[in-house]
């Protein structure tokens, strides 16, 4: 293996995130509106094949893990196949995808005979009319049948996201850590981020992890589980254990330091960063005709490190001078 990505902080990078497209079916509010229709061409998007290429390059330089996100992931018509494909690689990863659930009923076996070892599943109430207000599709009986085919596949761990926003859905937070125990969920809560093209992002009024901690602290006793690693989540053992929760606080206690993700959008631009504003083209060098396969792959090589060098100490959403990205979570790859 060539040396591995790292920057100038230190920080080995062994987890790549892929988002297969920006296209969703649902709406969530806190990350696209309703009428939301600025997709991204489709001659735009990065084909299988050279997603490919800079798989086999980027595990070659020791990522060891890839998610593949959206958007929604399974709205990609070959996203069997691009799982199958990633996990007959020379140094395969571990895969894992980002779902909202709405397609593992017909995706689940498929995708874990593909390879797919586990999912993360969004779910931010157990309340069908609110779900239907937040997504502004009445969905929610799909999404708990996803969950229900993806555990029946051996997808182990499921983890379940739910953001908690303020006087929408939170006052859910010890009811979801109810059903996630009852029903084998891995629960996360994740503070909501500044990455919606509405901008109804307000840091006065999110809910924050201590006020998630708080809320869950009424009903069961929370005890910090050891070594965190590079994991975003703070887990919890719930009243002693074995089952546990996890608060991603992302704005109010950043892990940037341990932080050993990069990002690859549906288009093609590596990112460093989920807040950065700035993007490296790698699809300019997939597709230069003037390149043969070798030096396509180091250009390829040359810009993933290039963009680990640049990374820097932290996303600054704390910082006065913070810009949110251009880019909503739905263009970027959660």
């Amino acid at each position: 293996m060539s040396e591995p990505l790292v920057d100038t902080f230190g920080r080995v990078h062994r987890d790549l995130r892929v988002s297969l497209t920006d296209r969703c079916n649902l709406r969530c509010a806190y990350c696209m509106p309703n009428d939301f229709a600025d997709w991204l061409p489709g001659p735009e998007l990065l084909t299988t094949d050279e997603l490919m290429l800079v798989l086999d390059v980027a595990t070659g330089l020791g990522i060891d893990g890839v998610r593949l996100t959206g958007g929604e992931p399974l709205l990609r018509a070959d996203v069997v196949d691009v799982v199958r494909r990633i996990s007959a690689l020379p140094k395969a990863p571990e895969i894992s995808v980002t779902t909202n659930g709405l397609k593992l009923t017909r995706l689940a076996q498929p995708l874990r005979d593909a390879g797919l070892r586990r999912v993360n599943v969004s779910l931010d109430t157990l309340d069908r009319d609110r779900f239907k207000a937040l997504t502004f599709r009445d969905r929610h009986d799909d999404v708990l049948a996803g969950i229900r085919a993806a555990q029946a596949a051996g997808l182990a761990p499921v983890k379940v996201n739910a953001v908690l926003m303020r006087g929408v859905n939170d006052d859910e937070a010890p009811a979801l850590l109810r059903r996630a125990l009852d029903e084998g969920w891995r629960l996360r809560f994740i503070e909501q981020m500044p990455l919606d093209p509405s901008g109804i992002w307000l840091r006065s009024t999110m809910i924050t992890a201590d006020d998630v901690f708080a809320a869950l602290s009424e009903h069961y006793t929370l005890t910090p589980v050891p070594s965190r690693g590079s994991a975003p989540a703070e887990e919890f053992y719930v009243d002693g254990g074995p089952g546990t929760v996890g608060i991603i606080a992302s704005v109010t206690r950043p892990f940037c330091a341990a932080c050993d993700r990069l990002r690859l959008t549906a288009d093609g631009q590596l990112r460093n960063c989920l807040f950065a504003r700035d993007e490296l083209d790698l699809r300019v060098a997939l597709r230069d005709e003037a390149l043969d396969d070798d030096a396509r792959r180091a250009e390829v090589e040359r810009r993933l490190r290039l963009v680990v060098h640049d990374k820097l100490p932290g996303h600054g959403i704390n910082d006065l001078n913070f810009i949110q990205p251009t880019r909503p979570m739905s263009a970027i790859g959660g």
